[in-house]
């Protein structure tokens, strides 16, 4: 008897930020990456070519077996949207509509064909809305059949925010914010006047935002966004120049604030670390808002919460704890690299019925220890392979001991977050362990802090009502700072990440080791990079990383390596070629 083939579809997201590939089997995502960790480029934006044969290759398929390429917004309208709004503004966006053309018209519009020319796919396309494939990673990828959903974000085609709801297998949009009334945009516009880069500095004004006072709240709601009671927005345009030229902010919104905006890398005195706990407290207001209104809207019970703003950590926290919905879902990957899963996922559902299953936050690439140990070896690193037991005690001796371990094992995580496979990992219990990997490992903000990884049936003694917390998106309240004040952040939250067995077992097995050792269930958990770099992918991008920074070991599978024994490696600077 036959047996039939099976049915692949092939998600891309592409040509705005944090682009994406994810490959999906019979309706199960099998496998997903982003492109900069392949390319190196923080936040790649290009057709996601490496992410996409990346993908076929561990699935050990070739294009011709991808029955559909299913992409995560549709370019003409995305196009028609630009024009539009930018012709309404001529002749003050005559530079933005030069450079949008030119770059559209050579590139962005024509998908299919870059695709099929790139890839050699010769199969049909399928489409999704912006906002839909924000809502499809967090629905299918939800434990729920039946909820509501809720996304919010910069903008898609016209959509900056969508409600609706998750039935019988299928979505339904009951309402839609359209550009240029942004939450997004609002919350980039602040990011910039702080001084960070749009589109990658707002988890860092988020970071920032507990070391200020919220003493600018109402003069942002006098002056600069009109906030409804169902959470719906009306940005006051006179104040922005994101829909007629290429800042977020004008002059006119500074004379509002007072002060300049501040410049990139520049000391960030009292007065914007206020203003950045300002508007955390407006975005809050938002979202708890629009959950409210599609709570009464729906009569749901559950909510499927996606798009960039859902990486908020701290608005997550006050929606869970609101008590709006009994439980809240959101994608590990909720931003528009999340979108090739979503994307892929609706495609695979239009014909066929979905079998609820979590989607896989480890999505990328296992190396052997051939592959491993071949890296080493061209390099000359001195190195050593450990059995799993000796190698957990070991490593859990060392980060007792005060060193650094950067932690790189099985596959790459899908999303912003490092969830224990490729991590820097140290111990919580020293107080300037923080302010050690901030400037000597990491090279960034002293203000940056760092997650903590619990073991899942301890959290409860740390923190406060812990809950969906094995995929970092949500911050808890310490209720026993003592011996974990390394990553305990100034308002006393904690962005935690929970681990169990079924999750990632030999992450658990570490920090178990080390519970026995030091009495502590907890590590520090950040990501393994450096400042302006993606996570690390492969064994090549660890070792560069690792000897291009302060950490005192690595750990690639089972062998490990320590930087006192190889004073003499060098290894070259990626980002000199990238400059």
């Amino acid at each position: 008897m036959a047996v039939d083939a099976p049915t692949y579809i092939l998600g891309i997201s592409a040509y705005f930020h944090d682009s994406a590939a994810a490959l999906i089997k019979d309706g199960e995502v099998i496998v997903a990456i982003q492109e900069e960790r392949l390319s190196r480029k923080k936040q790649d934006s290009g057709l996601p070519v490496k992410a996409a044969k990346f993908c076929l290759d561990q699935a050990g398929i070739t294009i011709s077996d991808v029955t559909k390429i299913a992409y995560y917004e549709k370019p003409f309208q995305k196009f028609e949207r630009l024009l539009e709004t930018q012709i309404a503004q001529y002749p003050q966006t005559f530079f933005p509509f030069r450079k949008t053309v030119k770059s559209w018209l050579r590139e962005k519009l024509w998908v299919p064909h870059n695709i099929r020319k790139e890839l050699g796919f010769k199969g049909e396309f399928f489409y999704a809305e912006h906002h839909e494939s924000h809502a499809a990673a967090a629905c299918y990828a939800s434990p729920f059949e039946d909820a509501a959903y809720l996304t919010l974000d910069g903008v898609g085609e016209w959509a900056c925010a969508s409600m609706g709801t998750f039935e019988n297998n299928e979505i339904h949009q009951l309402a839609q914010q359209n550009y240029p009334h942004s939450v997004g945009m609002l919350y980039s516009a602040f990011t910039q006047y702080c001084g960070f880069r749009v589109n990658s500095g707002e988890y860092k004004l988020m970071g920032l935002a507990p070391y200020g006072t919220p003493q600018f709240v109402d003069l942002i709601k006098d002056n600069f966004v009109k906030i409804s009671d169902d959470g719906s927005i009306e940005l006051n345009l006179k104040y922005f120049k994101f829909h007629r030229g290429m800042r977020m902010i004008n002059s006119k919104f500074e004379s509002v604030m007072g002060k300049p905006a501040l410049k990139p890398e520049k000391h960030i005195s009292t007065f914007y670390k206020d203003v950045a706990a300002s508007i955390q407290v407006v975005l809050e207001e938002i979202v708890l808002k629009s959950a409210e209104h599609v709570q009464k809207q729906t009569g749901k019970k559950y909510l499927c919460y996606g798009g960039g703003v859902a990486l908020n950590c701290k608005a997550n926290q006050r929606l869970i704890e609101s008590g709006i919905f009994e439980d809240i879902f959101i994608y590990s990957a909720s931003g528009d690299a999340g979108g090739a899963v979503g994307t892929a996922l609706l495609c695979a559902n239009q014909d066929s019925e979905r079998t609820v299953q979590p989607v896989p936050s480890y999505l990328g690439k296992t190396f052997d220890a051939t592959e491993i140990q071949q890296s080493l070896e061209v390099h000359k690193v001195v190195f050593t392979e450990l059995d799993d037991a000796t190698l957990l005690n070991e490593t859990a001796a060392l980060l007792q001991s005060g060193k650094v371990v950067s932690w790189f094992q099985g596959r790459d995580e899908m999303g912003p977050r490092a969830l224990g496979n490729r991590s820097i990992l140290a111990n919580p219990s020293d107080a300037e362990m923080r302010d050690r990997i901030n400037e000597m490992i990491k090279f960034r903000e002293q203000f940056r802090p760092f997650a903590p990884v619990v073991l899942e049936e301890h959290a409860s003694t740390y923190f406060e009502n812990v809950r969906n917390a094995n995929e970092m998106l949500f911050t808890f309240t310490a209720t026993k700072p003592e011996g974990i004040e390394a990553c305990v952040h100034k308002d006393g939250s904690a962005r935690v990440q929970t681990v169990n067995a079924d999750q990632n077992k030999r992450l658990r097995d570490l920090i178990s080791k080390f519970h026995e050792k030091s009495g502590v269930p907890v590590l520090i958990n950040t990501s393994f990079n450096r400042r302006g770099e993606p996570m690390v992918h492969s064994p090549e991008d660890a070792l560069r990383t690792f000897f291009g920074s302060g950490l005192d070991v690595l750990v690639m599978g089972n062998f490990v390596v320590h930087k006192e024994e190889n004073e003499n490696v060098k290894i070259k600077d990626v980002r000199l070629e990238l400059d």
